[in-house]
């Protein structure tokens, strides 16, 4: 069963300014996060089919998800999603970090913070997709404790470029 998490914002501090808070996915700082990321899949990914940039507003509201900006000096350096796929799991979508801020573990600071928001919603497990070539990424998912799972939905259809992976909540 769900359950809807706070009304207030999600807001995580560490050293160095660093702040994860919950934000609309159609905000300014979003799109323009999303649109860095956009842009450099298609560039590693230039094959057709190969890129999944699914992600609707409403995915992400109330009990159903979570759009989190990281902040390093009061600038969106980072962002990641959570969308309830059913009532236990939950699939972590659109993460980026700007390339000049990799390496600072601000990726991991996102996706503790995804944990928490999917926790607070119900969900026993995670999962998500990267691409075969994103090797920063899947070693950085790996530290956190995800596994690699079969392909499942939409990534189907792109096993030549997609790696999923998934990992139970406790």
């Amino acid at each position: 069963m769900n359950r809807t998490p706070p009304d207030d914002a999600l807001v995580m501090r560490s050293a160095g300014d660093v702040t994860v808070t919950r934000a609309e996915l159609t905000a300014p700082a979003s799109l323009a996060l999303i649109e860095a990321l956009d842009t450099e899949l298609a560039a590693m990914y230039p094959e057709p089919g190969a890129n999944h940039f699914q992600l609707d507003p409403e995915q992400v509201l109330g009990a159903r998800g979570a759009f989190l900006v990281v902040r390093r000096a009061g600038a969106a350096v980072g962002c990641g999603a959570l969308r309830l796929i059913d009532d236990e799991t939950g699939e972590l979508k659109r993460m980026y970090v700007a390339p000049d801020q990799r390496g600072r573990g601000l990726g991991r600071q996102l996706v503790v913070a995804l944990e928490a928001e999917a926790r607070a919603r119900g969900a026993r497990r995670l999962v998500l997709e990267t691409g075969i070539r994103q090797h920063a990424a899947i070693a950085l998912y790996e530290r956190c404790g995800f596994e690699r799972i079969p392909l499942y939905g939409e990534y189907l259809s792109s096993p030549d470029t997609s790696v999923c992976l998934g990992k139970a909540l406790n």
